[in-house]
């Protein structure tokens, strides 16, 4: 895969093939006819870590942004170029990928699955004057510097704290059941440290939770081997796991447990990545199952869900949108917003799109929560996580009901025998 920007040229021949695929009649089910916006493209750099240690869930992001072209052609009439960049898992490397795309003519910047990578990229974004919507990232400093330019549509560490414990309080009464104790690890990475600093002050208030944390283990994401780390979280005899994870590290913890024959209730993300992902389930097939996570996810009962269904199935028809959740709902909605600000603005001009940015009011989205609207910091308030459990070979929600594809389960079916 391109380390370097992709071609325009390129993209043009893909947007082109796109639209003629997807036809130019078509029209969103559940969709009012829009009057068509000026035929002036909107130039978007999408920064994404599609090598390196989070390659997969970079690539897995890739594909919100890859269906928003056509899409969103049909939806508001605007024409989007994708300008892709990969950061290679690499702070460093995510600057200059921002400053390389701004310097090769991106109206707005989209990415990047990472607090550290987007706090680098902000600080680029904010230093040029040209809008920035970070897909996902969650570290409260990123909107807390008055930053004029910079606008998240994804929880704040705080939030997914506060959004993930709330729902674990709700999985125990659903279930019945009253765990007194926990074990919590998290990778210590920019987020997993937000997390943790978001758990140890949010814990304490929610005094409905009947569990306490026996034991705070940190460990790198990068890390080959975690028998150590399993080996002190299991002599802390806590009755289940409270895990802030990556991807790899998710798979080889979970062998990892079983390996030592640590017998647990369950293993619960109060909100992270790993878990939910596809290469989580193929990677470890039956033990995957049951595994849950609670994280901003889709609504899979909204009109806009479905149209993204509907998307990935023409350009991607072996992908599933349960694969991938927030990475695409959350990609492709950040490519929304710029585009709808584009439209309002009639303008690619970075204050005017900013300011436009600044006004959105998208009621029409896929992930769960309220409107899309930013606050005065640039973040958005309003956004929910759903408690996932891997079921079948897929990640399915449990709660809210609203949204509920099965019932809650907790403890592990096995846990007893």
């Amino acid at each position: 895969m391109a380390n370097h920007t992709d071609s325009p040229s390129g993209h043009d021949m893909r947007r082109r093939n796109l639209v003629k695929a997807v036809g130019a009649g078509a029209a969103l089910a559940g969709f009012p006819a829009i009057v068509r916006a000026q035929s002036t493209k909107l130039k978007v750099g999408v920064i994404l870590p599609r090598s390196g240690v989070q390659g997969l869930i970079g690539q897995s992001c890739q594909i919100g942004a890859d269906i928003a072209p056509a899409l969103i052609k049909d939806m508001l009439g605007v024409d989007i170029e994708l300008m892709n960049a990969d950061w290679e898992t690499n702070v460093d490397v995510a600057r200059t990928r921002a400053e390389r795309l701004i310097q090769e003519g991106a109206h707005v910047l989209v990415g990047p699955f990472d607090s550290g990578a987007a706090s680098a990229i902000a600080q680029v974004a904010e230093q040029k004057g040209v809008p920035f919507v970070i897909n996902i990232a969650a570290a409260p400093p990123i909107t807390e510097q008055g930053y004029k330019f910079v606008f998240r549509n994804f929880p704040t560490a705080i939030d997914l704290t506060v959004n993930g414990l709330a729902l674990i309080g709700d999985l125990f009464r659903a279930t019945n059941v009253a765990p007194r104790s926990a074990v919590f690890m998290h990778v210590n990475d920019t987020f997993g440290q937000a997390m943790n600093r978001g758990i140890g002050a949010t814990l304490p208030r929610l005094t409905q939770l009947p569990f306490k944390i026996v034991d705070t283990i940190s460990y790198d994401p990068a890390a080959k081997d975690l028998s150590v780390e399993v080996s002190k979280a299991k002599a802390s005899k806590a009755d289940f796991l409270l895990l802030v994870c990556r991807l790899n590290d998710a798979i080889i913890l979970r062998r990892e447990i079983v390996k030592q024959r640590w017998n647990i209730m369950g293993m619960i993300s109060p909100g992270s990545p790993g878990i939910y992902e596809d290469q989580f389930q193929k990677a470890l097939g039956k033990l995957s199952e049951n595994c849950i996570s609670n994280n901003p996810w889709y609504n899979p009962k909204t009109a806009m869900t479905a149209a993204v269904i509907k998307q990935m199935a023409k350009q991607f028809p072996k992908e599933k949108l349960h694969s991938h959740g927030a990475n695409v709902s959350y990609t492709f909605e950040s490519i929304l917003i710029a585009a709808d600000a584009f439209k309002r603005a009639r303008t690619t001009n970075p204050k005017e799109l900013a300011d436009a940015i600044r006004q959105t009011n998208l009621t029409d989205r896929v992930s769960l929560g309220g409107p899309i609207k930013f606050n005065a910091k640039g973040q958005v308030e309003g956004n929910l996580s759903a408690a996932l459990i891997n079921k079948d070979g897929r990640p399915q929600v449990m709660l809210p009901a609203s949204a509920a594809e099965t019932k809650p389960v907790f403890p592990w079916p096995d846990y007893k025998a």
